[in-house]
């Protein structure tokens, strides 16, 4: 069985050989980077399973650094690394796609943890469901990953396209914060439903004729959300 592939990204080189000693030890195969220029190379070059990333890196940041793979269409999975407190490069970092993040000081069982429970979800969302969803407008092919609105292909993160497809898989029922939190992101949240009202906001950018009256992802107030059930 071919063990996955894990890019480390920190510039501080104790916690860079703390994580790729412990995720040895859990049976991944690990490379590891100290810059975001180079790590953008080895992403390119190398074609890692999931990608460990620290915000603050010399030259090119973890942040722009996510936003280039995505731009690029790279999109490999990757837990954000940030300090205590830095609230907003988390939000960024949510904003651009990361799939989870860990706030240090870590634990390097918990990290370990989250990259199997990431890799797992990546793995299960890629095999084949053998059918479209069809809402109106819009087109969701959860065999090719991708969704499009009258034929044209939506630019959609990862994790946007599998909270579009899993309230589209279950249209007419009404999605709770927590349930989505639990069912796309696949643990508690921390208790931060933010990052779904955030991830919902950014869909109804990309598929909503006019977002702020949605006529596809309704807001149930006080509830969560629901994709209105065809009628007829």
């Amino acid at each position: 069985m071919m063990r996955e592939k894990i890019l480390i990204v920190d510039d501080e080189d104790s916690i860079v050989k703390l994580v790729d000693y412990n995720l040895g030890k859990e049976g991944f195969q690990t490379i590891v980077s100290y810059s975001g220029d180079d790590a953008w190379e080895r992403i390119v070059h190398e074609r890692p399973d999931l990608v460990v990333l620290d915000v603050m890196l010399p030259g090119l940041d973890g942040i722009s650094l996510l936003k280039k793979m995505r731009q690029e269409k790279l999109n490999l999975p990757v837990i954000m690394l940030t300090a205590r407190g830095e609230e907003i490069d988390r939000v960024m970092g949510l904003e651009l796609g990361c799939d989870d993040y860990v706030t240090k000081p870590f634990s390097p069982r918990e990290l370990a943890a989250r990259i199997k429970a990431v890799l797992r979800r990546t793995q299960e969302a890629g095999q084949p469901a053998s059918h479209r969803i069809t809402i109106g407008r819009l087109v969701i092919d959860i065999d090719q990953y991708e969704a499009m609105i009258d034929g044209e292909e939506l630019p959609l993160t990862p994790k946007e396209f599998e909270l579009l497809a899993f309230m589209a898989q279950n249209r007419g029922r009404v999605m709770t914060r927590e349930l989505l939190l639990e069912k796309v992101w696949g643990y508690d949240y921390q208790g931060d439903t933010r990052i779904v009202d955030v991830n919902i906001s950014h869909l109804r950018d990309k598929v909503e004729k006019d977002p702020k009256n949605p006529e596809l992802i309704k807001t149930v107030r006080g509830v969560g959300y629901r994709i209105p059930a065809e009628k007829g």
